[in-house]
């Protein structure tokens, strides 16, 4: 029933890896796959030639993510890929196109690609071989990113442009605003008697109820 070739034995390390990495925690996941410690890989996120794979520190990977680290992939600390992203370092579209879409085919090209640290690529969005993307960046939700893109910039669409630059002093007035109105949320929770110890970052509350 098995086949006892190369290819296979290979290929049933990462089946039987796979499966092992779905009983585990996105930590603990991280850590099977060799990666560094502070890494969280969230279940059903594919990996492709991990080996080829540079992960910074504290990066998260969302649910159903693919990674295809074969033409070599790396991404920066602090960089969040969202669910359902595609990252793509190959394309075999000429092994199709010469009718040789066989296994090891000398027709699949392969481009590595760069994402920098404190990154932000939204859920399903797609990034394309040789693709480099710069420090800060945020790519809005299911978009395409086909061309390079610079620092401190949002970017959206299919295929992705810029529609935002930032720069760090904007970033900081963002995460003062943000840690302020945490900081109000527990406060509130407390004074209804809410016990918001372990919450880091506690949802809003309306005038009528506590959500």
């Amino acid at each position: 029933m098995f086949l006892d070739d190369e290819r296979s034995n290979r290929l049933r390390r990462q089946i039987l890896t796979d499966l092992v990495g779905g009983l585990m925690n996105d930590v603990e996941r991280a850590r099977l796959l060799g990666l560094p410690e502070t890494t969280r890989i969230r279940e059903r996120t594919k990996i492709v030639s991990v080996e080829n794979l540079k992960l910074g520190d504290h990066c998260w990977v969302g649910e159903n993510t693919v990674l295809d680290a074969s033409g070599g992939l790396t991404i920066g600390e602090h960089t969040s890929i969202g669910l359902n992203c595609l990252i793509f370092t190959h394309s075999s579209w000429l092994s199709n196109m010469m009718l040789e879409n066989h296994s090891g085919s000398d027709l699949i090209e392969r481009k590595p690609v760069r994402i920098g640290k404190g990154c932000f690529i939204g859920g399903g969005s797609v990034i394309m071989p040789g693709v480099t993307i710069g420090d800060f960046v945020t790519v809005n939700p299911l978009s395409v990113v086909t061309k390079d893109v610079p620092d401190y910039c949002l970017v959206s669409g299919n295929p992705a442009r810029v529609f935002q630059r930032y720069d760090p002093e904007y970033i900081k007035a963002e995460a003062e605003r943000v840690r302020a109105e945490n900081t109000a949320r527990r406060e509130e929770a407390e004074r209804r008697g809410i016990d918001a110890s372990g919450w880091l970052s506690p949802p809003a509350f309306d005038d009528e109820g506590d959500g």
